[in-house]
Order: structure tokens, then sequence, then C-alpha cells
């Protein structure tokens, strides 16, 4: 999101810059903590791809100098689509080529790719929750609290005046640098000032009423978005791989059969749903088991796997949550020699 504040509609008619374009109003004056819901999250992705399929590549390719890291990191999402998109097509775009039995094999084998690739990025982004949901309940720590960060751009044109755009980051994005001024209280609208340390400091059994719970919360606070960080790192693709599995099974050639996105004939996308429904749970059963005659490997292949993906989640989670209640191993005699002799400034 990005907006001049001053001289947008002149600047429009001249031919304007990327920046006056792309919003007419700016929704933050200042870096606003956001609320880590649906709601949020789904504009915040709005925003990004709409910003990464058409502003950012412009700003890019015609060597603006406000372009940024953070630009460049959003237009990753352009070449995974694009990828993803191709990979989904690579077999039904090649069947007008094949005899008519080859052409409905292809046909399947594309379709469950396609949906292969939807599990996967479904199932990588879900399972994330199943991380830092349990992190958040036990510790009070969410570490996906996102903000918005408003930057204040170079002008590109002699009439720019405060020029400003909006990043969207996440608090904890830094683990050594994290946005702790974002999450005290705001004393001007009755908040307390330590507001939300002393609810994480009553989380992590540290009490109540404390006199600085910001000092005493911040380094358990780091410990906690460090290890979930970790586990974020492999857990959700375990979750992702275990959906392309769900993907490649038989059942879902029922469904295909039927699948129909025209929601205005109302009978025939009923039944897609419901067959949508019924052939997950088949296949989902026909993972655990291996499917009808499995033997050996087959037959304990997607056992296996799901027990991976379901016991690294949950030693993940207590790994994370059961280190945030200990104590810290640092005592005062670490910090202070009384052996020598010390100067108070």
């Amino acid at each position: 999101m990005i907006v001049s504040v001053n001289n947008r509609v002149e600047n429009s008619k001249k031919g304007g810059s990327f920046t006056q374009n792309a919003e007419k109003s700016l929704k933050y004056d200042k870096d606003t903590l956001l609320k880590n819901d649906m709601a949020t999250g789904a504009r915040i992705s709005y925003d990004k791809f709409t910003n990464a399929m058409t502003l950012y590549p412009a700003k890019g390719l015609t060597g603006n100098k406000n372009s940024n890291f953070y630009e460049f990191l959003t237009m990753g999402t352009v070449p995974y689509l694009a990828g993803s998109l191709m990979l989904m097509s690579v077999f039904n775009s090649a069947n007008k080529y094949l005899d008519s039995f080859s052409k409905s094999k292809a046909s399947i084998v594309g379709k469950k790719m396609a949906l292969g690739v939807l599990f996967y990025g479904f199932a990588k982004e879900l399972s994330k929750s199943l991380i830092t949901k349990p992190v958040k309940f036990a510790t009070g720590v969410d570490v996906d609290t996102p903000y918005a960060r408003v930057i204040y751009e170079l002008p590109e044109d002699k009439n720019d005046t405060d020029i400003t755009s909006i990043e969207y980051h996440k608090v904890f994005e830094s683990t050594e640098f994290p946005r702790w001024d974002l999450l005290y209280g705001d004393a001007t609208k009755g908040e307390k000032i330590n507001g939300y340390y002393d609810k994480v400091a009553k989380k992590l059994g540290l009490g109540e009423n404390l006199k600085d719970s910001d000092q005493e919360v911040k380094p358990r606070i780091k410990e906690i978005v460090t290890k979930a960080n970790a586990v974020q790192n492999l857990v959700p693709y375990l979750w992702a791989g275990l959906g392309v599995g769900l993907a490649v099974q038989e059942p879902w050639e029922n469904f295909f059969k039927v699948a129909t996105m025209k929601f205005w004939k109302v009978p025939e996308f009923k039944k897609s749903l419901k067959t949508f429904g019924k052939s997950f749970v088949e296949s989902a059963k026909e993972l655990y088991t291996g499917g009808k005659g499995a033997k050996g490997l087959n037959k304990w292949a997607g056992k296996t796997f799901i027990g991976i993906a379901v016991l690294a989640t949950i030693l993940g989670d207590l790994k994370i949550i059961s280190s945030s209640k200990k104590p810290s191993q640092l005592k005062s005699t670490d910090v202070v020699d009384k052996t020598r002799k010390y100067v108070v400034s």
C-alpha cells in the first residue's frame, strides 16, 4: 500500500509515479499493531498479492529508487504461483496429442497433480497454527503477531512531498530486535503500559503485579520465538508432504468425474461438494491403510508418515512450552563478582 499525502491529484494528471496511484488514502499514520485474525490475514495477503503482481515489479523494472528488499521478497509469490500453475497444467496441456485411452490416464494424473499442489499449499500454511495456537494458549506469546509499518520514501518528482508506503511485518520477525515498543499499552487510552507483559508473565508462572514485568519476560519471549521459528521451519513441510500423499489416492477419481465450479448449477455443485467430502475421507483412510491388499512397506508407509508429522508437531509444541516454564538458570552471583570493586555512576 503506497500513497502520496500531498499533490496526489496534480501528479496523477502528469502521469504520476507508482506510489501516488496505488491507494486513495493512508490507513495508518504510524507503525500500528494489528489483530492476528482471519480478516486481517486475508487483507494483508490480498494487499501483498496485488502489489506483488502489479506495483512492485513495475518499480523494480524501472529502477525506482524506493524499491526495496521487502518488495523483492513479496514478489516471491509470483514465480511460486507461476510454477504451481505450470505443474498443474503439465499433463492436461499435452492431452490433445494423446489417444483416448492415454488421454484419460494422463487427465487423472494431471488432476491429482493439481490437487496435490493445492493440498501442499493449504497443509503447509494451516499446519503452522498447530504450533502457534498451542504456544499462544500456554504462554500468551503469539509469534505471528502482525503490524503495519509506515515507510517514508524518497520523492520521485519535484512536486512530491510526504510519500509513504505501508509494509506488513511481524512483531517478532527479528529475534534480535523485536518490536517491543508496539507491545506496550497506550496510557492516553487508559491502557496499562505493561499490560501485555503482565499477561505473559502470569502465563509463564512468573507471578502477578511485577514491578518490571517487561524486563522479566523479554528473555523468555525471545527463547519462545526462536524455538517456535525452528519448529515452523520443519513441521509444516511434513504436513505439506501428507497433503500431496492424500491427493494421489485413488478415491479422488470419483470426485473428478462430477467436479464442477459452476455454483449457479445448484444440484451439480452440491453433488460435487458431497463427493469431495466423501473422497477426502476415503483417501485419508487409504493413505493410512495403504489401500486394499497393501503389504509390507506400502502398508506401513502412510502410517509412518502420519505418525512422524503428528509426533514432530507434539514434541515441537512441548519443547517450546516446557522450556518457557523453566526458571532462568542465571544467578546474581554469575553476574556480580563480590571480590571486585564497582563504581556506580
